[in-house]
């Protein structure tokens, strides 16, 4: 029963886009969104999870919220420094491209929230109210200790400190997030919402077309293998398992549920694209973006979204179990 479960969520729709991308970008098809629509793809995206997120957060009690939040932000400290050290240690990268590549991993992917989501409503799982302003929560530490630990390892101090705050605390990803869950809040209901069809119900539909074009990027990122060497491939799987057993732990402290649980291990598990690159850039400009990038968008995501979560669920449910 649980392979063929495992076989129906690998066979969903929005999946299956994500492979079609792939292996588009593998034949090399002339297949491409263009730039703007996947722009406008990625804005409609964030903006729709925080409007879910935030109508559900309505009708939670703030106090409910303080002790996973918390935890969220305990997470986004202790997941960059350990990979960190597995990094520099392990790995021996420098201390510039270990601290670039941990800040990413614990970052979070706002896409992959997206799907795990979609994989606890489709299987009827009920979830905690408030996972969207974890979402924003798990954001920004990580890259501060990114910074952070740039810094202590004494690479290039040379930082524009103004655009650097701007890029973490008012980048693209966090305003649209944080602006959602407001107009959601404010809502209070679905039925409040005068943009409902766009937001809701089409989401799943913009979500897949979506993930056709991250299938095509990751794609082109699978020639990177080589440059990045086998230890970051490997670094690129195992790390999101750490991360996610961590997740499960801090969830299960905080006392979210067993579908809240699953979704904070999916964000621990996941690797920022978008927030955390730029943010780097800027704050360690040293740092060699191919390991970074590569990893995070050629290796983790792709794993996630094919196998992760579905792992992930599973260890979930075995720990709820245990504990």
């Amino acid at each position: 029963m649980k392979t063929f479960k495992l076989i129906q969520n690998l066979l969903d729709p929005v999946i299956l886009f994500f492979v079609l991308g792939i292996v588009s970008g593998l034949i090399k098809t002339e297949l491409k969104l263009p730039e703007a629509i996947y722009d406008a793809l990625s804005i409609y995206l964030l903006i729709a999870i925080g409007i879910k997120g935030g109508i559900e957060l309505s009708k939670t009690h703030i106090p409910d919220v303080l002790i996973p939040v918390a935890g969220t932000v305990f997470l986004g400290i202790i997941i960059p420094v350990i990979a960190f050290f597995i990094l520099r240690k392990l790995g021996k990268f420098n201390s510039a491209d270990s601290s670039a590549i941990a800040a990413h991993y614990g970052s979070v992917s706002a896409v992959t929230f997206a799907i795990a989501i979609e994989f606890v409503n489709k299987s009827g799982i009920v979830y905690n109210e408030f996972m969207t302003l974890l979402l924003v929560v798990l954001e920004v530490p990580a890259i501060a200790i990114g910074i952070l630990l740039a810094r202590f390892s004494n690479t290039e101090k040379n930082t524009d400190i103004k655009s650097l705050f701007r890029e973490v605390f008012f980048g693209k990803s966090i305003f649209l997030l944080i602006g959602g869950l407001i107009i959601g809040y404010s809502a209070g209901t679905f039925n409040n919402l005068a943009i409902k069809n766009l937001f809701i119900d089409l989401f799943k539909g913009f979500l897949a077309f979506f993930l056709l074009e991250m299938g095509i990027i990751a794609s082109k990122r699978f020639k990177d293998f080589k440059k990045v060497g086998i230890f970051l491939i490997i670094f690129g799987i195992t790390m999101p398992l750490i991360s996610a057993v961590i997740g499960i732990l801090i969830g299960k402290l905080t006392g979210l549920n067993e579908g809240g649980t699953f979704i904070l291990s999916c964000m621990a598990a996941s690797a920022s694209y978008i927030a955390a690159p730029t943010a780097m850039r800027i704050a360690v400009p040293e740092a060699n973006p191919t390991y970074y990038i590569t990893a995070s968008l050629g290796i983790t995501f792709p794993f996630n979204i094919i196998f992760g979560i579905q792992i992930y669920y599973y260890l979930t449910v075995e720990a709820f179990k245990i504990f």
